[in-house]
């Protein structure tokens, strides 16, 4: 249980977009196809084209659904879907209480598929964020991929980590860090690997202030997490390093990082979570120290 069961988490404004059943070719299989899977994810970058594009039919929902189903914090602990919207309440409290000026960005929750100005959204891509939007863009079943394909647990906290990440994005591009950072190619001390490991801090910041955040009553959203829990967003943090993905086919090149070793990025989420976001600074470390 993660979720203050008595917690009104109605007021998110999350909504529901796509259709059923969408995934790239039809299914996904074999270790290259969830190397792309991965690497996808928490890019922003659409690579389901790699794996034969996305079955079609079907029709989106431009403006989406509400997540209706959402209404306490019981409802967020027993449903994916809610789990996600309900969390939105409390990352953009704390990040209006941590950032001048902070504007919400949106949150879909994707069934199957949808488009966005970043490509197709889908669990064949991974938790997106897309500037262009200030949209964040989660598919729940991704959450499957990771246990079933790389050992990841997958659990309640490993959830709040990977929406935490996208929405440490979304951070990063108000503020200017995209802008004053921009790609400057792979490598483990490219701009891209450092924007990739902030947002790990600034998720485990989060996480680490996370019961301090309240619904209009005062009961907190959330609850304090467990060793456990921790452990479990820590193992979603290294399932998704460079070095554990690129393993999966036979070898490592730490030239191409796009985000930093599993060492790293559960590294940096600690850092966030024991220290807070004064510890989140990843663009002023020398290049060999990250």
């Amino acid at each position: 249980m993660t979720f203050n069961p008595n917690a009104d988490v109605s007021k998110n404004t999350a909504r529901r977009r796509g259709r059923t059943a969408a995934v790239a070719g039809g299914g996904v299989a074999g270790i290259g196809a969830i190397a792309v899977l991965l690497i996808s994810a928490f890019t922003g970058v659409d690579l389901s084209g790699l794996l034969g594009g996305a079955t079609q039919g079907g029709e989106t929902q431009p403006q989406g659904s509400v997540i209706s189903e959402c209404e306490t914090g019981q409802d967020a602990n027993e449903n994916d879907d809610c789990r996600i919207a309900a969390a939105s309440l409390a990352i953009n409290q704390f990040w209006s209480e941590n950032t001048e000026n902070y504007r919400e960005p949106t949150l879909t929750i994707v069934d199957g598929a949808t488009s966005t100005q970043c490509g197709t959204a889908s669990n064949a891509v991974g938790p997106f964020y897309c500037p262009p939007e200030e949209g964040v863009y989660i598919d729940p079943s991704f959450f499957q991929i990771l246990r079933q394909q790389f050992g990841a647990s997958g659990g309640d906290l490993s959830q709040l980590y990977i929406l935490g990440h996208e929405y440490g994005h979304h951070v990063q591009n108000i503020v200017g860090t995209m802008q004053d950072y921009p790609n400057n190619g792979t490598g483990p001390d490219s701009n891209g690997v450092r924007m990739e490991l902030q947002a790990d801090c600034y998720a485990g910041a989060w996480i680490g202030a996370m019961t301090e955040q309240t619904d209009e009553s005062g009961q907190p959203y959330l609850l304090a997490p467990t060793e456990a829990q921790i452990k479990d967003a820590l193992n979603a943090a290294a399932s998704v390093g460079d070095d554990h993905i690129q393993a999966q086919s036979g070898s490592v090149n730490p030239e191409s990082f796009t985000h930093g070793d599993s060492e790293q990025r559960q590294g940096w989420f600690a850092a966030g979570y024991k220290y807070g976001l004064g510890e989140c600074s990843v663009f002023d470390v020398p290049d060999g120290q990250l």
